[in-house]
């Protein structure tokens, strides 16, 4: 990830921030809420060695069309996780997502 990356991440994160989590997790917003059994077996594994193996659901935030970021929902916080660029850690059997 390069530096123009990053700052384009936390510009769409910072762009969340002002908006309820209704809105963000709307139908056709394409942030939403995930089942861990849906995630792929490396995302399993890595949750187990960061010992969070107990979480139930994870949280996917939308950047772009492919792209997301992967973090946990608590109490209308996120702690982020993972970038994910190619949506690889829950793929989708959907055309361009």
């Amino acid at each position: 990830m390069n530096a123009q990356k990053l700052i384009d991440i936390k510009d769409k994160l910072s762009s969340f921030e002002s908006r309820k989590w209704s809105e963000i997790l709307a139908k056709g917003e394409g942030s939403h809420l995930v089942k861990v059994d849906k995630l792929s077996k490396k995302a399993k594994d890595c949750l187990e060695k960061m010992r969070l193996d107990d979480v139930e659901q994870l949280l996917s935030l939308r950047l772009s069309g492919k792209e997301r970021v992967w973090g946990i929902l608590a109490e209308g916080i996120v702690n982020l996780l993972w970038w994910d660029p190619e949506h690889q850690v829950c793929p989708s059997l959907k055309k361009h997502t």
